[in-house]
């Protein structure tokens, strides 16, 4: 099946209003099971997490219940907060202990093959082998189940089983796959070799094409269960028992001990004021500073004064940028494991942008193969008539994860621990119960902090180091630019990336290409695709509108 052309954005899309509640996300049937929840007295809450499930099934090719979940949401009360349901590394899980199962694995080519550069050598040496970007070793403990349980519980109307209910008819009716959602899919065809994956993924083999009815009768059940039982299912039941056995059965540490001691949190979100918006963000260990620095960093160097199309905006914005990655990538991990500096700090960015002038400089991206530059998953915004506003991203990190599918429930495991390294001197070095490095990172805006208008939007930018590039890029178009909702996400995009080229979209004005290179900057032209998946849902004075990703197969939904 060829890559679908996302060169050319040929069809008209326009900013969605509505009066009771929106939803915009990646996939247009997951968009309408929220706007369901909603119609039936759900609130925006209710609506993400229902969003989210319905995501796990019909675009399972970047999320599941195998993963992790994220929220940034401002409530009706005026509340900001944030939840995190994201797993640390199985208590078992050290350094050393990797190390000697890599080496002594039977079938290691099979999760560490040598053409994703991640492989054993070949060496005796146990410091050369490398964290697995595949397989046991990269499994994390989920979050999902108790982010999804958690969120309904402490902010919703509706319980978890009624939310679950468009996610459980389309696992076991069906649906017709989307265009690019069905590109993506063709990955499982290499990645599950295993039966029971393949049974619970592809049809005989292969995966369906664009506009195949698809049923996932497994992942149904385990959403069945979860609707029955709650979460507990998953972490001191059934489920988890199989996710356990799975991961240990291929040689990897996951315990039901380590499901059973999860729990999601609620942290305080991390904030700067840009161009009089106040822009919310996850603290670490997500990449939420990278996005807060960068902002910073643009604004002492003016970068947002320039006119939306000159080269001068794309070159300021990306310095602003670089000297951020080299910060997030060398400090931010796991709190609990290592202090991260002030990087959102005034005289942090007075100091990082004392060296930007009017031509590309060498900043080192930061910590390198940290493996995660080009990772996708989903992201969903929600705004509702009461005033609640929710960014939900549910993830399993890359694609449809590690290659282990547990037992016969249909959950595709993460592999977000490919993110940690073997070199206990990296910032993101594995330790038994440390959280690896989470590029996810949701994302909330006051508008009009300073003024007695309410004008809240929920919003993101999906894609590995994508994500705060994209948060900077929405930000500067709705904030200093004033572009409606859905051209803000239209624009063309550029990306810093980790071999220090700036990549831009092929869409991009030919001669503001030209003109970069001038300016000192490797340009180079890549397929849309790799430029992110945002959304975004907004409550302006109870006016409520939402805008989504042209360069997936979203819709905006409301009522």
């Amino acid at each position: 099946m060829p890559e679908p052309d996302l060169d050319r954005f040929t069809s008209r899309r326009s900013t969605v209003y509505a009066d009771r509640g929106i939803v915009a996300t990646s996939q247009p049937l997951a968009a309408e099971a929220g706007v369901e929840i909603l119609r039936n007295g759900g609130n925006a809450f209710d609506a993400a997490v229902a969003t989210a499930a319905a995501l796990n099934v019909v675009e399972p090719t970047s999320t599941g219940l195998g993963g992790d979940a994220f929220a940034l949401y401002r409530t009706a009360d005026g509340e900001t907060g944030a939840m995190r349901a994201c797993g640390g590394a199985p208590a078992e899980a050290t350094i050393e202990n990797v190390r000697t199962s890599v080496r002594e694995h039977d079938d290691a080519d099979d999760w560490y093959p040598s053409e994703r550069g991640y492989a054993v050598d070949g060496s005796d040496t146990a410091a050369e082998i490398e964290m697995p970007f595949l397989g046991p070793h990269a499994v994390t403990v989920p979050g999902t189940a108790r982010g999804w349980e958690a969120t309904v519980e402490r902010h919703g109307r509706r319980s978890l089983g009624e939310v679950l209910q468009p996610a459980i008819r389309y696992a076991t009716e069906g649906y017709p796959v989307s265009e690019i959602i069905a590109h993506h899919w063709q990955a499982a065809e290499e990645l599950f070799t295993d039966a029971n994956a393949a049974d619970a993924y592809l049809k005989n083999g292969s995966a369906p094409s664009v506009g195949e009815r698809m049923r996932l009768p497994r992942l149904g059940e385990s959403l069945r269960m979860i609707a029955e039982q709650g979460a507990d299912v998953v972490y001191n039941g059934e489920i988890g028992e199989e996710i356990a056995n799975e991961v240990q059965s291929k040689g990897g540490f996951l315990t039901v001990d380590d499901l059973a001691a999860f729990e999601p949190e609620f942290p305080d979100p991390v904030s700067t004021r840009y161009n009089g918006a106040e822009v919310y963000e996850l603290p670490p260990n997500n990449q939420g500073l990278i996005a807060l620095e960068a902002l910073n960093i643009a604004a002492e160097i003016d970068a947002g004064e320039y006119p939306l199309d000159s080269p001068e905006r794309v070159h300021y914005f990306a310095e602003a940028t670089k000297r951020a990655f080299h910060d997030g990538h060398r400090y931010i991990t796991d709190p609990a494991y290592e202090d991260v500096p002030p990087l959102t700090s005034s005289e942090w960015a007075r100091r990082r942008a004392a060296d930007v002038d009017a031509t590309a400089s060498d900043v080192s991206f930061g910590v390198p193969d940290a493996r995660a530059e080009d990772a996708d998953t989903v992201l969903l915004c929600v705004a509702d008539d009461a005033g609640n506003v929710v960014s939900f991203i549910n993830s399993r990190f890359a694609g449809f994860g590690s290659g282990l599918v547990a037992g016969d429930t249909g959950i595709a495991l993460q592999n977000r621990g490919a993110s940690f390294s073997l070199d206990p001197d990296h910032p993101n070095s594995l330790e038994p119960g440390k959280r690896p490095f989470h590029t996810l990172i949701p994302g909330i805006i006051d508008l009009a902090p300073d003024s007695p208008e309410d004008d809240w939007a929920a919003f993101g930018v999906m894609g590995g180091y994508m994500q705060p590039q994209g948060h900077v890029q929405v930000v500067s178009n709705l904030v200093d630019y004033d572009l409606p909702l859905q051209a803000a996400l239209d624009r063309p995009r550029w990306r810093y990336r980790e071999d220090g080229s700036l990549a831009v979209e092929g869409r991009i004005d030919g001669t503001l290409a030209t003109k970069l290179a001038r300016m000192g900057h490797d340009v180079r032209v890549l397929a849309p695709s790799l430029f992110g998946g945002a959304q975004i849902a907004r409550n302006r004075d109870g006016v409520l509108s939402g805008a989504t990703e042209p360069r997936k197969d979203g819709s905006v939904a409301g009522f």
